[in-house]
């Protein structure tokens, strides 16, 4: 299902199909209007995420003030990748692009939280939703913190409104 681009909405771009059953936990989670968030098809690997939003996805924010974008995916145990993607963002879109994901993968995420991913993602979402770390808190997930409460400032209000 399509969201509403007159209202304000957000984009998830995952990495690949774990990292997209993981926002899909997490849109049918706690949201108060799962219409407010779009899960696309996997990019295929994290360079093509980078390459897809580049080439669709600046001019359309730039046409739409009102849409978000969360970049998903592994970081592959990179420490340079978040600050590598971010210079790959327009300075006049960087407070609406948020880059997470798994340290490493999402794979290695089932081996503390269960074989389902959408499991995964839905404790996430009741994090958001509760303003909460439980889930956030695991060391494949902590090194989101920052990006975590800027995107909690910025549309944790649209997809959690009360």
């Amino acid at each position: 299902m399509s969201v509403n681009k007159y209202l304000p909405h957000i984009y998830v771009l995952p990495e690949d199909d774990a990292n997209r059953q993981m926002a899909n936990g997490f849109q049918l989670g706690e949201l108060s209007d799962y219409r407010k968030m779009q899960v696309l098809n996997p990019a295929g690997g994290w360079n093509e995420v980078i390459k897809l939003f580049r080439e669709e996805h600046i001019s359309e924010m730039d046409r739409n003030e009102k849409r978000f974008i969360v970049l998903l995916i592994d970081f592959d145990e990179q420490e340079n990748r978040l600050n590598k993607i971010k210079l790959e963002i327009p300075q006049r879109l960087a407070e609406r692009v948020f880059v997470l994901g798994a340290w490493n993968n999402p794979e290695k995420l089932r081996l503390h939280f269960g074989p389902d991913y959408e499991k995964i993602g839905q404790a996430m979402a009741k994090d958001c939703h509760d303003n909460t770390d439980t889930t956030w808190r695991h060391n494949l997930l902590q090194h989101n913190f920052a990006e975590l409460e800027r995107m909690r400032k910025s549309i944790r209000s649209i997809l959690f409104a009360a």
